[in-house]
């Protein structure tokens, strides 16, 4: 207990005064952006940069599960480029468009080899709730994790900002939210994703750090698990990320979701 409190101390000391501003942390293979000094953003391999170090990241990648050949995707929170960066390398000809709302974390991109703007990758300095209410059929994919010092924003969880992302989101997409398992309203984002997916939600666990992973999406024909059991094992022959541990907790999870009749039932209201 005596050691911890004293390696607290320094912590806090080499943090200085803090104010909730965004800074570069440095260890021996990792390099994290944080708000505090004891909540990490986000995290990088310092030999790997342009790999997925948090598991909660990885999980978000199981969307290749719904759509394999994304031509846009759009991703709400920068942090420190893990997703934007690994998705330009993973998806190439992809277009990738990355809105941040807070330029201090766009001014430390180079720390994190974050790739300068061309055509097919952007850092876009906006609000994404501004920025979702005139959008539509824009992106095959929209990976939402944008977070601040004190966690999910409202703007960026209620009921109509989840609406405006799925008409932002061509046929046959897919929304991805990261999401809190501590997280009081936790239920409420879900139930919120589910219905503006009119039903369609699948839903899974980071393995570590405490994370729930929401799928919504935007297709009439939802394939068979066997076909995703298929999908998960061709994409870690390729990738590296297992992702048949996902297909397994979406399929526990999809169980005990309400029935296909009141499914349907929501989607009427909702048209």
């Amino acid at each position: 207990m005596s050691d911890n409190y004293t390696n607290m101390r320094k912590v806090i000391q080499e943090w200085g005064t803090f104010c909730h501003e965004p800074a570069v942390y440095e260890e021996q293979h990792i390099r994290s952006l944080q708000f505090d000094p004891f909540a990490v953003q986000s995290s990088m391999r310092k030999g790997a940069p342009f790999e997925l170090d948090l598991s909660y990241t990885r999980a978000m990648m199981a969307f290749q599960l719904f759509i394999s050949d994304p031509k846009d995707i759009l991703i709400v929170g920068l942090g420190g480029g893990s997703l934007s960066k690994y998705c330009h390398d993973k998806f190439p000809k992809a277009r990738i468009t990355t809105i941040e709302i807070d330029e201090r974390v766009i001014a430390l991109r180079e720390d994190f080899y974050i790739p300068k703007d061309s055509y097919l990758f952007r850092v876009v300095h906006a609000d994404a709730e501004q920025y979702m209410l005139d959008a539509e059929s824009i992106a095959d994919v929209i990976l939402l994790d944008g977070f601040d010092t004190f966690g999910l924003p409202m703007s960026l969880s209620n009921q109509r900002f989840y609406e405006n992302c799925y008409v932002a989101l061509r046929e046959q997409g897919v929304i991805v939210a990261n999401l809190l398992n501590n997280d009081l309203l936790l239920r409420s984002y879900l139930q919120r994703i589910r219905a503006s997916c009119r039903g369609q939600m699948f839903q899974s666990i980071a393995w570590s750090g405490g994370n729930t992973i929401a799928f919504g999406v935007k297709q009439d024909d939802i394939p068979k698990w066997e076909d995703f059991y298929v999908r998960a094992k061709a994409i870690k022959a390729t990738t590296g990320l297992n992702l048949t541990r996902h297909v397994r907790r979406m399929q526990q999870n999809y169980d005990k979701q309400p029935s296909i009749e009141n499914r349907n039932r929501i989607s009427s209201i909702l048209q």
